[in-house]
């Protein structure tokens, strides 16, 4: 579940725009994590249909799907963005409040997450981002889980991620906080090699 820290130290997204482009960090509640290396291809071609899939489906909506490397600030409060000290890199989202966006990223908490999971972030994603997505106001996060072909399916109902909803990736699953809108896992799937 750990991955590597850059330091003992607290830090803000104002830290975070003066370090170096070589190697990149996600910063949760001021604890600054090393992103893994580059994902392999599976990842990327998982969150790439995700993303292609949500594009192509939110075409006449006000919401847009987004897809990393995209920096998301989840304030506390009012604080500037400055002082902001949790800022993540979902591998795919989807915002419905045009406000949210700016020419750095996304501030507030997104609509819908999507991780997609690797060994080595996968204990990171079920609970470190899992609580902070929880409560930052996240209505759906999904974790898909590309080796065991399932996805984790939390919804937000009064604050709090109700008990997970856990499927196979076959047929289609509708996204509550996107009305109308499925992703269609035989899709994504037919393009994995054999289990």
């Amino acid at each position: 579940m750990s991955l590597a820290r850059r330091d003992d130290r607290l830090h803000c997204y104002g830290d975070y725009l003066a370090w170096p482009e070589d190697r990149r960090y996600e910063l949760v509640d001021g604890v600054a994590y090393l992103m893994a290396p580059a994902p392999d291809l599976i990842h990327q071609r998982v969150a790439g249909e995700i993303y292609f899939q949500l594009r192509r489906a939110l075409e006449r909506h006000d919401c847009v799907a987004l897809i990393a490397p995209v920096d998301v600030r989840l304030p506390k409060g009012d604080e500037a963005d400055d002082q902001v000290d949790s800022v993540v890199q979902p591998d795919v989202l989807v915002v419905c409040d045009p406000a949210r966006l700016d020419h750095r990223g996304v501030r507030g908490a997104p609509d819908m997450v999507v991780e997609v999971l690797s060994p080595a972030t996968a204990g990171h994603d079920h609970v470190l981002k899992r609580s902070l997505y929880e409560r930052a106001g996240v209505r759906e996060y999904w974790l898909v889980h590309p080796i065991d072909r399932i996805v984790t399916i939390y919804r937000l109902d009064a604050g709090r991620f109700r008990p997970a909803l856990v499927q196979e990736l076959s047929g289609v699953t509708a996204i509550a906080v996107l009305p109308g809108v499925t992703i269609d896992w035989d899709a994504l799937v037919s393009q994995l090699p054999a289990a």
